[in-house]
């Protein structure tokens, strides 16, 4: 594979995400997580799901590039057998999207002020019972870490992020590394 040229840097440099297509195939997943930990790589955030073609898969990883270049986990992400494409978005160029789950103790004294913060945010109760609350809530990550900060005031039970999802700003064009 020839040099990787990569876009400028936006955003939390600390942080990017990249975009990996794959063929649809069993353990997979499984490699791509071994390669990371092999190499010591930091998985902020991982997702994978069937695309609207049932023989890829996309698997979105946040990474953390201040202890691993960008560029070299590119390039061991392609040496992997069934790798298609990938692609690493810019924070400014892309829509970014994730989802929150929680459990929240909530006594008839503190039902009303989590709905009025759960309504602030756009989320919603999904779940009730006489002295809890689920909400859920997806937003940009942002969005969803200011959430949860605020959701620290009260007693939280149990608490799940799905992990970050991405795709290119519609009219944005994301280079699409390919191996050669």
């Amino acid at each position: 594979m020839s040099d990787i040229a990569l876009e400028p840097m936006v955003g939390p440099i600390s942080q990017r995400t990249i975009v990996v297509l794959v063929e649809n195939k069993a353990g997979l997943l499984a490699r791509v997580a071994d390669l990371f930990a092999r190499r010591g790589y930091n998985i902020v955030s991982l997702a994978v799901a069937p695309t609207h073609d049932e023989a890829f898969s996309r698997i979105t990883i946040v990474v953390d590039v201040a202890s691993s270049p960008l560029d070299q986990i590119v390039k061991q992400l392609f040496k992997l057998i069934h790798v298609v494409e990938i692609a690493v978005l810019n924070p400014g160029e892309s829509v970014e999207r994730e989802l929150l789950l929680a459990t929240v103790a909530a006594p008839k004294t503190l039902r009303g002020q989590i709905a009025e913060l759960v309504d602030i945010f756009e989320g919603k109760i999904v779940a009730v019972s006489s002295d809890a609350l689920t909400v859920a809530l997806d937003g940009n990550p942002a969005k969803i870490d200011d959430f949860e900060a605020l959701l620290g005031d009260y007693e939280i039970i149990e608490l799940q992020r799905s992990g970050r999802i991405a795709l290119p700003k519609i009219g944005r064009e994301v280079p699409r590394l390919r191996a050669v």
